[in-house]
């Protein structure tokens, strides 16, 4: 694949609004046709449907260069599955029943875990463990359409999967064993062509059709299914992705499985000898620089909604093998996101509405806010992690983290710049943001507001950032402001919430104006602030194995009679 870096390095000036996508969650009648949906799948019309010949063999075996979780891997072959804090032995795995949070229960449904096993263990170890729980599925699912096995979404990675690790799979001299697995593609390939265009839009439809496209180049016969596929994934790419190449669920890590889903649908090409179709190519081209654009400096993600900080070396094995070369992508206008890259320094800004529930999972309330690293250091952070799950966030906290205090943000009468309502959809809150980005020999500067409390304070909520060209140097303005002439403004408290990296000290200055921030292993950096009273409070920091750290916030707070302005600095003292 061709080098991308040129085309996503364009720096755009001037002002332009970014408007939210209408509607925030799905209607009645689409969730009413949703259920009808999965409840036709155990009717003895689609299992009719999913009746025809039986493959004998896999036309090829594509390569999955992407290395897995040893550890995980480990732990699997010592006898237990372990996901973000929660634990489930192997002889208890029941795949009709999981006990289990729902993300646990995807990375068993979705056979995700066999790459694990794989990066982990010889294949002749491996191989009697991925049989065996392979058989498991076949019994509870291989013959019985159930809404927990056979979600299109799982079967399309569970396609992938499958043939990927085949070798796992498929060693076996038990030949009835052999042909229920193939059995199960062939069935599972055809709920897919069914079901695909009816899941949600963005990553869990580019993953169904995934499925089709992998199992129309892998099993005998499969041409017409491949065209089709191929139309599908096409038609799923342009719904799910922004034009910049960013998923619209505005999540960097979905953003990461996006590439590892595109990157194992173009290694079955390869397998195959087929080029892979240029509007495939082209989306793999551009969702790599974008998932770079918000790689902080230790080379792991920024959190953003709902995601957490996967780590350097998972972003790094993905991207690798995806084998496209380009430089992060600085300026996501339709996707949201703003990178700042000097010296040491890198910054990146959410600049754009939260995506609408319909193809959010945890998304927040998070519009201007920032995540700053200092080399492989993170300074200023986001909490994160509101959608990863597991046994260390409850449902209580998770939800806590999507708001808007919960990022480096301003946040207006401790309310959510969007609304996050208690069914875990994303309600009223910000429509438009007013964007202005220039590149100058002196650094770079970035102007942007949103309307997220106009309805209720009457206010509109502008912040002005700025990254000297050595990057020792970060300025900021916010500033609230009425969003009408004729609407008077009520007296409101502010508090504007810069959230720092686990093992940052913290100390505030004898004047109460500034705090000296020095990074754990790393440099020393001034803050100082005007317009309002700094304190420090408690907060904390999600890693990416979901585990919630103890750390510290730099919070600046005042109350707004009309308008108001609040200036600050960071500085890199050497």
């Amino acid at each position: 694949m061709a080098d991308q870096g040129p085309i996503a390095d364009t720096i755009e000036a001037g002002k332009r609004l970014v408007r939210a996508g209408g509607g925030t969650g799905l209607s009645l009648g689409e969730r009413l046709a949703n259920q009808l949906n999965q409840l036709s799948w155990r009717t003895p019309l689609h299992a009719l449907r999913l009746k025809g010949r039986f493959p004998l063999k896999l036309l090829a075996v594509p390569d999955d260069e992407i290395l897995g979780d040893v550890r995980m891997g480990q732990t699997l072959i010592a006898g237990q599955f372990s996901f973000r804090g929660e634990t489930l032995a192997r002889e208890a795995l029941d795949f009709r029943k999981m006990a289990v949070g729902q993300p646990f229960s995807d990375y068993l449904q979705s056979f995700a875990w066999l790459r694990d096993l794989a990066t982990a263990a010889p294949r002749a170890e491996a191989v009697p463990i991925a049989e065996s729980l392979t058989r498991q599925w076949l019994e509870a699912h291989g013959n019985y359409v159930s809404d927990a096995g056979w979600r299109a979404d799982l079967w399309g990675r569970r396609m992938l999967f499958w043939t990927a690790h085949a070798p796992l799979i498929l060693s076996s001299t038990d030949l009835v064993y052999r042909s229920a697995v193939l059995n199960a593609l062939a069935r599972g390939a055809r709920h897919l062509e069914r079901t695909a265009d009816r899941v949600l839009p963005g990553l869990p439809r580019i993953a169904a059709w995934c499925g089709v496209v992998t199992a129309g180049l892998l099993i005998a016969g499969g041409e017409g299914r491949q065209k089709a596929g191929e139309a599908g994934l096409i038609r799923a790419l342009a719904a799910g992705m922004s034009e910049d190449g960013g998923l619209v669920s505005r999540a960097p890590e979905a953003q990461l499985d996006l590439v590892m889903l595109l990157t194992m649908v173009t290694k079955v090409y390869l397998a195959r000898g087929q080029l892979v179709p240029d509007a495939i190519d082209v989306a793999l081209g551009r969702a790599v620089p974008a998932v770079l654009g918000v790689v902080l400096g230790d080379g792991g993600l920024s959190s953003w909604q709902g995601g957490g900080p996967v780590s350097a070396a998972t972003v790094q094995a993905v991207v690798e093998a995806s084998g496209v070369r380009s430089r992060a992508l600085r300026q996501a206008r339709d996707w949201g996101y703003q990178r700042f890259s000097a010296g040491a320094t890198v910054l990146v800004i959410d600049a754009a509405p939260p995506p609408v529930s319909r193809v959010a999972h945890g998304g927040c309330a998070s519009t201007l806010a920032f995540e700053l690293s200092d080399g492989g250091h993170r300074l200023i952070v986001n909490c994160g992690g509101a959608a990863l799950g597991g046994a260390f966030l409850p449902a209580d906290l998770a939800n806590g983290l999507r708001t808007t205090a919960a990022h480096s943000t301003l946040v207006l009468g401790d309310s959510n710049s969007t609304a996050v309502l208690a069914n875990g959809a994303l309600g009223r809150g910000v429509i438009e943001v007013a964007l202005d980005r220039k590149e100058t020999e002196a650094g770079s500067w970035l102007e942007a507001s949103h309307d997220g409390y106009a309805r209720r304070f009457g206010l509109i909520h502008k912040r002005e950032l700025s990254l000297s060209a050595d990057g020792k140097e970060v300025k900021g303005e916010d500033s609230l402001a009425p969003a009408s002439a004729k609407r008077k403004v009520p007296d409101t408290q502010f508090a504007m919430r810069f959230h720092l990296a686990p093992r940052t000290e913290v100390s505030v200055t004898a004047d109460g104006l500034g705090a000296l921030l020095r990074i754990d292993g790393g440099a020393l950096w001034q803050f100082r602030v005007r317009g309002g009273s700094l304190m420090v409070d408690d907060s904390l920091w999600v890693d990416g194995a979901a585990r919630p750290h103890a750390a510290q916030q730099l919070v600046v707070s005042g109350q707004v009679s009309g308008a108001a302005s609040i200036s600050w600095i960071l500085k890199r003292a050497g």
